[in-house]
């Protein structure tokens, strides 16, 4: 048995991701929801709109368990919606009550994980133990929660970096209701490189293939990038992680020393005026470099799916950037893959650095000549103005890759739509 068709609902989120594909048997469908999650709405979005979009999910399963969710990685941009409340209403609440057969997230989410593992391989652990394993996962979010404090208490931050410091660190915030979420409402395979996802007997006649991330074992990319990063690219150390839950608010305690300007009036010196402005710069310039790693490191953690359906195949890589993705693309077989894939989600809701120029040329059913049929559908949700910027070329989505995809894909955005669609649709015949 195989489906017949996929119908895949682009959600409109606004700054996030969330799919629901849905394959057609013979006899019942399979669901499955890939991300849901959002740092930003649509201005005119109303403020439930997790909430409608998990009804919705409700609606088409029509009954029916979901198949399975994929939490692609733990940003928020991709999990907040799993969050739940005590009134059990929440929209995690609700795609909680679908009872999801399987939970795929990256290997790094195991809460069984010793902090310095290099690979999935878990060590045993009693339940006393399981919010010591989770804290330590959440190093990331606890520096991002302070460099938001930062960002509070600092007077000398221009307003273009604060925006960007308090959307990259909101995003790398812990959303704990939905990690816990994700890991109790179902069963959950973590997965790396080459691993089964569990999903074979689950979705018959569809192939899914797991392209990442690799395990630091794996990848020697991974492991100099670790060994470089002050972060550990995979994980922050529980001291890291209790040491900025202890920092708290006070300003006293701030990540950055701020008494070179405590009197920056006007009566210094023409010179000292020009170290001053200098050094404040600098400090823009190291909040900057901090949220953009801890960014970074938590989109190389992201799963890299690519589903096979007969002749068809489709790539669903979260926010995969290229140390993710360069284990993969290393690989002859890997390649030979990729090149056939029908249908692309658009990495990181549209920035450069993840869809590598190496990946994009590897797409044999782009429409590379004015005229020809365009066979590569890809997929993107996103929304303009949340995350980089015009004059540094990093803006998301990045206008050249836009302009690319309407030229040579069929190119399906949520930006394109107005706030008030729930949805767009794509349907796929096998």
């Amino acid at each position: 048995m195989k489906p017949t068709s996929l119908t895949i609902r682009s959600y409109q989120v606004g700054f996030g991701d969330a799919f629901l594909l849905s394959f057609a048997y013979p006899d019942v469908p399979r669901h499955v929801l890939v991300d849901f999650g959002s740092t930003a709405l649509p201005p005119d979005a109303p403020a439930n709109r997790m909430v409608e979009v998990a009804n919705d999910v409700v609606k088409v399963c029509n009954g029916e368990r979901l198949t399975a969710v994929v939490a692609t990685h733990r940003h928020k941009d991709h999990i907040s919606g799993f969050a739940t409340n005590k009134d059990q209403n929440a929209s995690g609440n609700i795609i909680a009550g679908l009872k999801p057969r399987l939970v795929l997230q990256p290997w790094t989410e195991d809460p069984n994980l010793d902090p310095k593992a290099t690979g999935p391989g878990a060590i045993p652990v009693d339940d006393s133990k399981r919010a010591l394993r989770v804290a330590s996962l959440k190093g990331m979010h606890e520096v991002a929660g302070a460099m938001l404090r930062e960002v509070e208490n600092s007077k000398f931050l221009s307003d273009s970096v604060k925006a960007q410091l308090n959307f990259l660190g909101d995003d790398n915030i812990s959303n704990r209701p939905a990690v816990e979420n994700l890991m109790a409402m179902g069963p959950n395979n973590y997965l790396n490189f080459g691993e089964k996802s569990g999903l074979e007997d689950l979705l018959p006649g569809v192939e899914t293939i797991v392209l990442g991330p690799p395990n630091v074992d794996q990848s020697e990319t991974v492991l100099k990038q670790r060994s470089k990063d002050e972060n550990e690219f995979w994980h922050l150390r529980a001291l890291t992680a209790q040491a900025a839950v202890e920092r708290g608010s006070d300003p006293a305690s701030s990540l950055f020393d701020q008494s070179y300007v405590e009197s920056s009036g006007g009566g210094y010196p023409e010179d000292a005026r020009w170290l001053i402005y200098r050094a404040r710069k600098m400090q823009e310039s190291q909040m900057l470099g901090i949220v953009r790693a801890l960014d970074k490191s938590m989109n190389n953690t992201s799963l890299i799916l690519l589903f096979r359906i007969g002749d068809k195949s489709l790539l669903f890589p979260g926010d995969a950037q290229i140390e993710n993705w360069a284990y993969a693309l290393s690989r002859p077989d890997v390649r030979d893959m990729l090149a056939k894939v029908d249908v692309y989600k658009v990495g990181h809701h549209g920035s450069l650095n993840a869809t590598p120029k190496s990946l994009w040329n590897l797409f044999e059913k782009r429409a590379t000549e004015k005229g020809a049929p365009k066979l590569l559908a890809s997929l993107m949700s996103t929304m303009m103005g949340k995350h980089g910027s015009v004059e540094s070329k990093t803006e998301v989505p990045r206008a050249t890759l836009t302009e690319a995809l309407r030229e040579e894909t069929d190119l399906l955005s949520t930006h394109d739509v107005p706030a008030s669609t729930l949805y767009v649709e794509k349907v796929i015949q096998f």
